[in-house]
């Protein structure tokens, strides 16, 4: 075991681990006001970009550290055992960079600009795509947004929901569909080009920044459309599986493993006059916290036993990992679930105070319920994939 995590592996992982691990321990003291207020966690952004964090994902080529899925992973759990606010939002952009790495989507020069403003500025990137009609992208509706083609461009006109991370954005990828076709665009605009709109007003996860960005008449120049796809196709930048996507997992099992040490310290030190000893040695509880021990074993070790088999293979590989990089978010967040309930049984009905965390960890799991993929996409594509096994054999 290294640093209190035995899924680091190597020196270099835990080198960096520690930095994550004292900024973590920063942003647990600021979460309960941000959460509060639904404010955006600003310092917490700054003080990743000055650590570096912003850039780990980003190729070494361009000056980042290219750090392996694998390694995201352990950090973007360590930042959500602090604030899984933070650690949702900044998961998109270290994530999105590690694929944009992985599959080039992007135009050489355009993703050499991008990568050099994360680098040489922190500059931060995210990919908004759901809208208000259409709901998430996955479910694959036409996106209402437009993109009227002009000279030397297009004009885009539209609404984004759940655009997280808005407030902090420099680069935004958004999803229109081409005037006077069937065609849907990517294209890359600044943080400059959107209008935010503060709506994000929710349960939990309330300092993500998930507010709505309007574009209105936007130019965006012919070299900043990614790509460009009929009904069904399927862009480059999704050609790689998605394993980036992990990183939605990794914080919700960053946030049940901060409920779970918040239990057993609690079940370790409160002694009711009624028991000669604490709460830890009743069975129970010991059971409570048990099945607390399983149901994060079993998350964790698919997910970095997923990431490790994705850094590993090839593009066809990675393609075919698809499935079950779906059954990782799918366990994990609902196992995230399942661990901080058990941690509010294990200290009772103190844990429903505001003035312990517990609440609004419970608050924050939740939501992960609503991330992509949903759980009933994740079942269909293990049932087709089993089907297909059984049919070959």
């Amino acid at each position: 075991m290294t640093s209190g995590n035995w899924f680091i592996e190597t020196q270099e992982q835990a080198r960096r681990h520690e930095v994550i691990r004292a900024l973590s321990a920063q942003f647990a003291a600021r979460a309960a006001r941000h959460d509060e207020e639904a404010s955006f966690p600003h310092e917490n952004i700054d003080a990743l970009r000055k650590a570096g964090y912003v850039a780990w994902t980003t190729p070494k080529e361009f000056g980042g550290e290219e750090i392996s899925l694998y390694e995201m992973l352990l950090h973007q759990e360590q930042v959500a055992r602090g604030d899984g606010s933070t650690a949702l939002a900044i998961g998109w952009h270290v994530g999105m960079m590690l694929s944009l790495r992985t599959t080039r989507a992007f135009p050489e020069p355009l993703f050499a600009e991008v990568c050099r403003s994360v680098v040489e500025r922190g500059a931060l990137i995210n990919s908004c795509a759901s809208e208000p009609a259409t709901g998430s992208p996955s479910r694959g509706g036409r996106p209402q947004t437009t993109a009227t083609p002009v000279a030397g461009g297009y004009r885009i006109t539209g609404r984004k929901t759940f655009s997280t991370l808005s407030p902090a954005l420099d680069w935004v990828l958004v999803t229109a569909g081409i005037a006077d076709s069937e065609d849907v665009g990517e294209f890359l605009v600044t943080g400059k080009d959107i209008q935010i709109i503060e709506t994000w007003n929710t349960m939990g996860m309330r300092a993500t920044g998930s507010h709505d960005i309007v574009l209105q008449d936007v130019f965006v120049p012919e070299e900043r459309l990614i790509s460009r796809q009929r009904p069904g196709e399927t862009s480059r930048r999704n050609s790689d599986g998605g394993g980036w996507t992990l990183h939605i997992p990794a914080c919700y099992l960053g946030i049940a493993l901060a409920a779970r040490d918040f239990a057993v310290r609690y079940a370790a030190t409160y002694q009711p006059n009624s028991l000669p000893h604490p709460i830890a040695k009743v069975a129970h509880i010991q059971e409570k916290l048990g099945q607390m021990e399983l149901k994060l074993v079993a998350a964790r070790t698919l997910m970095y036993d997923i990431a490790r088999r994705w850094d590993a293979g090839n593009a066809a590989e990675r393609l075919a990992l698809r499935p079950q990089l779906g059954a990782v978010k799918t366990l994990a967040t609902n196992a995230a679930l399942e661990v901080v309930d058990l941690a509010m049984r294990v200290v009772g009905g103190r844990s429903i105070w505001r003035d312990l965390p517990l609440e609004r960890m419970y608050r924050d799991v939740r939501a992960g319920l609503h991330n992509p993929p949903a759980d009933d996409i994740t079942y269909q594509m293990l049932a087709n994939q089993a089907l297909a096994e059984v049919q070959q054999s």
